[in-house]
């Protein structure tokens, strides 16, 4: 599993840039790298100077890194397709496929039933929240994939992910109104919905929510995530860098740093040491409120755009990059920016065997599945499956698995 690094802050503070830095560092460091944005202006893009798409693509100048665009719109028609489905097909009026037996019901019965339709109507199954879980969900298939080493995700404004982190709650307040039409009496959400539209219904937005459940907990585990906050020395970024920091620590999402960019430099004009004198009073607020590592960043001369100024950047943050062991971890990297970095994947030549170590952090043995077909070994987590690339054609039934201290131990036998 991969280690995933989240940098969040408001918007136009160079989460972008820090992200972006960040993950080309590590790329020269060795490790096989995904940059993921789901900002919808493609700003990830721009910064990289290369065109990403749905799908991870190859960063042309940089071995080991890979950059997505995530584009959560895309994924709303079909991420709860049952439950669209099972609500397009609600009439108008709650009673109109009932004919002469809606007059079995009461007036308090109708206007219940009335009002719920009207909020299912009014919702047209839009949450807040709800892009940023398509979003997480998707950036989890990532993460779960062991042949990433570590996903930098640059990340949505930080109200986007406190919006996803209270999903949950607001799915049991949505699912509740749906799900009261159906318990208003026995038969009647048959004869509104049919048996197995409702059935659907019910089951789409338990394993929604059991998604969102799962995402929620990878987030919130310090051996898989960590977040850092970005932000610059001005009173609207501090303040919510300061509220989003306590509500993160509401959810127990592991914040590590705050990087403050944009400071103005020390130089002698009278207008730039009265900006400065200001900027550093808001970084002294900072590290009395934050119990976190503050780091700063000055304002460059020129923008921070393409390759060689990310590199300029990266190094500015966490030093030379220098190569890192083959071998699992972890590695204590960066100097004013400070990260703990785990390998995904890691391969040595046995006796005969093949020994594949696979870095797993917090799953049990239920949570994986190993299985083989047409010589490809497919390890599955929490229902997704990934193919582990092998030096022989591997049978599972000949592969000795063991998870042991969050590491999955494969042996494959080598054939001629």
């Amino acid at each position: 599993m991969a280690r995933l690094l989240l940098f969040g802050g408001k918007g136009g503070v160079g989460k972008t840039t820090s992200s972006a830095s960040t993950a080309v560092w590590l790329a020269d460091s060795g490790l096989k790298v995904l940059l993921v944005s789901s900002d919808p202006a493609h700003s990830t893009s721009d910064s990289l100077g290369v065109e990403l798409g749905s799908e991870p693509t190859a960063v042309e100048g940089v071995p080991g890194l890979f950059g997505l665009e995530l584009n959560p719109e895309a994924k709303l028609s079909t991420f709860m397709p049952k439950l669209g489905e099972s609500l397009s097909g609600i009439s108008t009026s709650p009673f109109a496929s009932l004919g002469g037996l809606g007059g079995m019901f009461d007036q308090s019965a109708k206007d219940e039933m009335a009002s719920i339709k009207e909020e299912v109507d009014q919702s047209e199954l839009v949450l807040p929240g709800l892009d940023e879980a398509i979003a997480f969900d998707e950036l989890l298939k990532h993460v779960e994939n062991p042949t990433w080493d570590v996903i930098v995700f640059d990340t949505a404004p930080t109200g986007h992910t406190l919006r996803f982190l209270s999903l949950p709650e607001l799915i049991e307040a949505w699912s509740g109104r749906l799900l009261r039409m159906m318990r208003v009496s026995g038969g009647i959400r048959s004869m509104l919905f049919g048996r197995k539209q409702s059935d659907a219904m019910k089951e789409e937005l338990e394993r929604f929510r059991r998604r969102v459940l799962h995402v929620r907990r990878v987030l919130s585990d310090p051996s898989t995530t960590s977040f850092t906050l970005v932000t610059i020395p001005e009173r609207m970024g501090v303040n919510e860098t300061v509220r989003a920091n306590a509500s993160l620590n509401e959810y127990e999402l592991p914040v590590t740093g705050c990087l403050v960019n944009r400071v103005t430099p020390e130089l002698d004009h009278p207008f730039l040491q009265r900006r400065r004198s200001e900027e550093q009073g808001h970084i002294a607020e900072l590290k009395e409120t934050l119990e976190i590592p503050i780091t700063t960043m000055e304002l460059f001369d020129s923008e921070v755009q393409g390759l060689s100024r990310l590199r300029d950047y990266g190094a500015l943050l966490y030093g030379e990059p220098t190569k890192l062991s083959d071998k699992l971890g972890p590695y204590s990297v960066g100097e004013r920016l400070k990260h703990s970095i785990h390998r995904g994947m890691y391969v040595e030549q046995g006796d005969g065997v093949e020994i594949i170590h696979l870095h797993f952090p917090g799953l049990e043995r239920e949570d994986l599945s190993l299985r083989s077909e047409d010589g490809i070994l497919f390890v599955g987590v929490n229902g997704r499956e990934y193919s582990i690339p092998t030096t022989s054609p591997a049978k599972s039934t000949q592969v000795k698995a063991k998870l042991e201290d969050d590491v999955l131990r494969l042996e494959v036998p080598l054939t001629n």
